[in-house]
């Protein structure tokens, strides 16, 4: 009498095969992988620099002080009541955004808004920036992957976040 033998797992030539499509999607995945990482990094800068901006302002309503936004090297921040100086909070570049290139315009470090919530003079007399771009440099994205951000600060203090890269007027990203 002849006995059945059931087989279980796999041949070694199945587990090659699979093993060889594994890396070939991992392989094709890796760009748009990177891309994300980076597009991710340029927001995490923008939106905490957004955040900063919109607590210096709500922080000198509340306090009917002028209050100041300051940036450190990349995009590290405090905010601070200009008189006396009183830290309110601060941000290091380290918390999730190294690697980010930071652009202000005018190429002040400074915003200080008053007990209304606008812009003011900087208690040392040098122009407050009105914009601030984020984007990662030329040789660690291409230029058709990356989604650069702009922070935009109006007169009357209002804090926007928008995408320079989009031109129809239309799409409420665009930088006006």
């Amino acid at each position: 009498m002849l006995t059945r033998v059931e087989k279980r797992g796999f041949t070694l030539i199945e587990l090659l095969v699979g093993l060889s499509i594994f890396g070939i999607l991992i392989v094709s995945a890796l760009p748009s992988y990177t891309a994300w990482i980076q597009n991710t990094k340029i927001r995490n800068a923008a939106e905490s620099v957004q955040n900063g901006l919109q607590l210096a302002r709500s922080e000198a309503v509340l306090r009917n002080t002028n209050v100041q936004f300051v940036f450190g090297a990349d995009s590290a921040w405090t905010v601070s009541v200009v008189a006396p100086n009183a830290p309110i909070q601060s941000r290091a570049a380290e918390q999730g955004s190294l690697g980010v290139t930071v652009a202000r315009t005018p190429a002040s470090s400074t915003l200080t808004f008053n007990s209304l919530g606008r812009v003011t003079t900087n208690a040392n007399g040098t122009a407050s920036f009105t914009q601030v771009d984020f984007d990662v440099p030329d040789s660690v994205l291409a230029a058709n992957l990356r989604r650069p951000l702009r922070v935009t600060i109006g007169a009357g203090g209002r804090v926007r976040m928008c995408d320079p890269s989009i031109s129809d007027a239309t799409d409420t990203r665009v930088c006006l």
